[in-house]
């Protein structure tokens, strides 16, 4: 071998090199000698480095693309020109003077030129491949929004928002393309910052003294939605795919603010307002009740609006200071921020104090290494009332306060609380006088991210992050006149959970030419931890005697036996993805991750979830290049598979118990020894629900981003679910956890559609509407039918509302078809079976709680200083069971209690037997105007230390157009039956405010 041959071989592996640092192979050996490495900026007119523009030489055709700092390296000499480029933003070229160039690129109003997070990175939106859709904060912070999750109601199509309650801080409904599970839920994943939460609660729960237990509170409720930057939802597999068994649901990436390039800001926002309920449900005043009776025993006398007595006007305030600046190594932000809300129930509050802090710095030469801290910690208060979802008909505070007579008084002639002196009817003033419950919840949630470039080019990621939480939740019952705990009684539940995450991560970026290739490759362990005791006492002591017992619970009473539990799990997990890039115009994205979870078996410890997207853009092509009117159009195709592990710890194991019912006499009678029974039977070769997602999208913007958005179409079919079902006979327990072979389909079209109507100096005015559709089939169940809804209500244990059953949505209704009432009032039932009697065999299935199309409308405008923004939300084609209209049916006249107005304006008989039927099922298509909004911005250019000074009105929840006769008919009451979710059920939920604000953010 020549030493000629070996010198060819060494120019052309420098050159390979020079290519990856962003210059292709030449064959000039002596005009590469002449190039110099030449660094430099992208950034946006704000500061805001530009990821994954495009630097290119016009002279020798090197090119490379900026990181996602904004950063890139190339070999150029002195005087040579330069094209940036970047779709959405202006091209720019510029001379090389010196070696460091910052480079300012002007912003274009083009939809794909933004940059979005995608899991473990970013990409710019014309590069993406899956279904995702972010949101900037500017555009969603509007309104009283406690958690984030509420912030996505009617911004993204395919996303519905359904609240278990409108109490303060209570949880939400997340469905992102309906409804993919029976027993696992459909809740997403939420990312904040990099470190994935759970979606376990991190509150305690509250006992049943007869009023029904409580559910435990929003765990994102932690978050100041003051900090949030941006909230992207990935919606398909490709997209959700890299987080494998915990994206079947979707993913929700939520970002904080971190400082920007300019000066320090030190920023102030707040608001004052005051809610109230947002309808008052139709039951008789006093007047009418008085002619509807016949018995004159149930005229006492009064005249009391029972609902006026319990609901009030709430006062909101929420404030919020921060302060951030950034650096050439860095950046930092650090806000501190209390919000108090007063419930629209009397004593129902929240009161949440947050502190935040983010910083970022870089070391060494040119910043080769970048440590990024985020810390978040917050302490939430909040008083609950007595009204859980839990209860039967005689349980709730708030079905005591509807069926109420209006012709009693809160209060007897002594000044003291009315009683009623009924069983299963109390005064609901005096319901809360005896009711004390108060949670405390303290939270942190925090990561440290390593980055250290190794080579140009490559990156090492390391990420370290823990969620820790404790609460405390003390309820007490005071002594009282009722037959609900009469003697009293106090219960401290506490919780404890500890999350811990460990990223390990790869990143490669290569571009030789028209060709951009990213490789992703990474270990990811994730460990939960959560244990919980309770301890309470009997018999407490009366109400105003010596020291409260949540402060002394020893004081007085009986104490119970304490319980408590822990479990533990663990994730492991390895990714990779690639994403690859020609001439910005074909792209494609492969993706797999193995996650290994301990609450599946030894069998099938491990599962694989892969995806595989294709995008083409097509206003990159020759035969579109004089399409003056297309500015951007891209088509994309994917596929993925993700999974679902949402399931109970150690399910696959067996349980056994100690029981006396099962012991045995060893010494003839004198001592019994507990014998063993089996409670679960073991199942080693459990594995996860698999979801199984095609996609086909199309993203446009047309005429000068007259016209914009992206259309989509899915199907998304959930594989072997995990139901608990009948064992085979010879099996020690009646049931086992089992994969089926059943399938859960979920199938629609969506679209976002907007426009920027005017876009000049003094006025503009952009629209944009999304909507969605949804199609949900079950297929191939094992069973003959699964029940869930339980339905309280007198004589009705045991009664459930819905129905899961092959061929028909999830969650179907099933109930007896009500056709009317006869001469005499009484209620005309369908006999399907022809035998002339009505019973539970004439039961008939009906459409489900699952609206097959969900809409929002929103509006920005602005007039020189002014701003109006207009947001509305709807939904068609669900329907509700109203449980709460159940409780309160006709024959309630019968029994000293108030009804519907509607039911005897029917004319329906008193004698009509309480029965669950399609008189209670009820659309649940509505149109809300969800937040209305009107601001002035105030500019002191005489005032340098002052930046801006915004002043607004809102307005939330300002009206809804609807049939549905109850509270809310955007509500999901928790009514689960064997852990089997249930879906449309209302019974006497917290209703929604109508909100009205004042606020303002002042800038200096």
């Amino acid at each position: 071998m020549n030493i000629r041959y070996l010198l060819m071989v060494a120019v052309w592996l420098s050159s390979v090199s020079l290519s990856r640092a962003g210059a292709p192979y030449f064959s000039n050996y002596d005009q590469a000698a002449r190039q110099e490495p030449v660094r430099g900026v992208v950034a946006g007119k704000d500061g805001t480095p530009i990821p994954g523009a495009t630097v290119r030489s016009l002279s020798t055709g090197r090119v490379t693309t900026t990181n996602d700092r904004g950063e890139f390296t190339l070999q150029a000499a002195q005087g040579e020109k330069l094209v940036i480029s970047y779709i959405g933003f202006s091209q720019q070229e510029v001379t090389v003077s010196g070696s460091s160039l910052r480079i300012t690129l002007t912003e274009g109003s083009s939809q794909l030129g933004e940059v979005v997070v995608v899991g473990y990175g970013s990409q710019t939106k014309s590069d993406v491949t899956g279904a995702l859709t972010q949101l900037k904060a500017d555009n969603i912070k509007q309104g009283v929004n406690i958690s984030v999750d509420n912030m996505l109601q009617g911004k993204v199509s395919g996303v519905r928002i359904a609240q278990s309650s409108g109490e303060p801080g209570a949880g939400v409904d997340v469905f992102i393309r309906g409804v993919g599970s029976i027993r696992s839920g459909s809740t997403p994943l939420f990312v904040v910052d990099g470190v994935p939460l759970s979606n376990d609660n991190v509150s305690a729960g509250g006992p049943n003294f007869g009023l029904g237990s409580s559910e435990a509170k929003n765990p994102l409720n932690f978050l100041n939605t003051s900090d949030i930057e941006t909230i992207t939802i990935l919606k398909d597999a490709s997209a959700a795919a890299i987080y494998g068994a915990r994206g079947s649901n979707g993913v929700v990436l939520i970002t904080t603010k971190r400082g920007k390039k300019g000066d320090p800001t030190l920023t102030y926002d707040m608001y004052v307002g005051t809610s109230s309920v947002i309808k008052k449900l139709d039951v008789l005043p006093a007047s009418e009740y008085r002619q509807a009776i016949t018995d004159p025993a149930y005229d006492h006398g009064s005249s009391t609006d029972w609902q006026d007595v319990i609901y009030r006007n709430g006062f909101i305030q929420n404030h919020n200071l921060s302060f951030a600046k950034s650096t050439n190594t860095g950046n930092y932000l650090a806000s501190i921020s209390r919000l108090d809300q007063d419930g629209i129930v009397e004593k129902s509050s929240f009161k949440r104090t947050t502190a935040r802090l983010n910083a970022e710095e870089s070391f060494f030469d040119d910043k080769r290494l970048t440590i990024k801290m985020n810390l978040t910690a917050s302490n939430i208060d909040e008083t609950g009332i007595p009204n859980g979802n839990t209860a039967g008909s005689d349980g709730q505070l708030i079905i005591h306060a509807l069926m109420a007579n209006p012709t009693r008084s809160v209060y007897d002639d002594n000044g003291e609380y009315t009683n009623f002196n009924m069983n299963a009817h109390y005064n609901p003033a005096y319901l809360l006088s005896i009711y004390d419950d108060k949670t405390n919840t303290f939270r942190v949630l925090g990561n440290i991210e390593a980055k250290l470039r190794i080579l140009p080019g490559l990156y090492y990621r390391f990420n370290y992050g823990i969620d820790k939480s404790t609460s405390e939740r003390n309820s007490t019952i005071y002594p009282n006149v009722t037959d609900r705990t009469p003697n009293g009684a106090y219960v401290q539940n506490n919780l404890q959970s500890l999350t811990t995450l460990l990223d390990h991560y790869l990143t490669y970026n290569l571009a030789i030419r028209k060709h951009q290739v990213e490789v992703l490759g990474g270990f990811s362990y994730q460990q939960f931890k959560f244990s919980g005791t309770a301890f309470g006492m009997q018999n407490i002591a009366n109400q105003g005697t010596g020291v409260p017992p949540e402060y002394n619970p020893g004081y007085s009473g009986i104490p119970t036996t304490p319980s408590g539990y822990a479990q533990e799990n663990e994730l492991q997990s390895f990714f990779g993805r690639v994403n690859y890039n020609y001439d910005n115009r074909y792209l494609l994205t492969a993706s797999l991750r193995a996650d290994g979870s301990t609450r599946f078996g030894e069998d099938n410890k491990y599962g694989y979830f892969p995806s595989f997207a294709l995008g083409w853009t097509l206003s990159r092509e020759q035969f579109l290049k004089d399409v003056t009117a297309i500015r951007d159009l891209k088509l994309r195709a994917s596929w993925g598979q993700t999974g679902n592990q949402e399931v109970p710890n150690k399910i696959t194991q067996a349980s056994y118990s100690l029981t006396p019912s099962a012991g045995y006499y060893l010494y003839d009678d004198l001592a019994l020894v507990n014998g063993v029974i089996v409670n679960r039977t073991a199942n080693p070769g459990l594995k996860w629900e698999l979801v199984e997602q095609y996609n086909v999208g199309l993203d446009f913007d047309l005429w000068d981003s007259k016209l914009y958005g992206s259309l989509e179409y899915y199907n998304k079919t959930t594989k072997d679910p995990i139901l608990n079902i009948p064992s085979e006979p010879l099996s020690p327990t009646t049931t086992v956890w089992k994969n089926v072979d059943a399938r859960i389909v979920n199938k629609g079209f969506e679209f976002m559609l907007g426009s920027q109507l005017i876009n000049t100096k003094n006025l503009t005015w952009s629209v944009d509407v999304n909507g969605a559709t949804l199609s949900n089939t079950i297929k191939d169940l094992p069973v003959s039918e699964l029940y869930s809804g339980s339905i309280s209500g007198p004589g009705l244990s045991g009664v459930n509302a819905n129905i899961y059953k092959s061929g028909y949505e999830a969650g179907s209704f099933y109930m007896l078809k009500h056709m009317g009432y006869d001469k005499d009032g009484k209620d005309i039932f369908e006999d399907k079976t022809g035998d002339g009697v009505i019973n539970a065999d004439d039961r008939q299935i009906f459409e489900g709680a699952i609206p097959n199309f969900n809409f929002g409308i929103n509006s920005q405008l602005r007039y020189r200083k002014f701003d109006l923004s207009v947001a509305f939300i709807g939904q068609t084609g669900g329907y509700l069971v109203n449980n709460t209209a159940l409780d309160l049916n006709i024959n309630s006249l019968a029994s000293d209690r108030n009804v519907l107005k509607k039911y005897y304006d029917a004319g329906a008989s008193t004698s009509n037997a309480v029965q669950l039927s399609s008189l209670y099922l009820e659309k649940s298509d509505f149109l809300r105007m969800s937040n209305l909004r009107l601001g002035y911005t105030f500019s002191f250019n005489q005032v340098p230390w002052l930046q801006s000074f915004n002043i607004y009105v809102s307005a939330q929840n300002l009206f809804t157009i609807t049939g549905y006769s109850g509270y809310d008919p955007l509500v999901n009451t928790t009514k689960t039956v064997d852990g089997n979710q249930s879906l449309g059920v209302d019974y006497t939920t917290y209703p929604a405010a109508k909100t009205f604000l004042l606020g303002a953010t002042i800038k200096f």
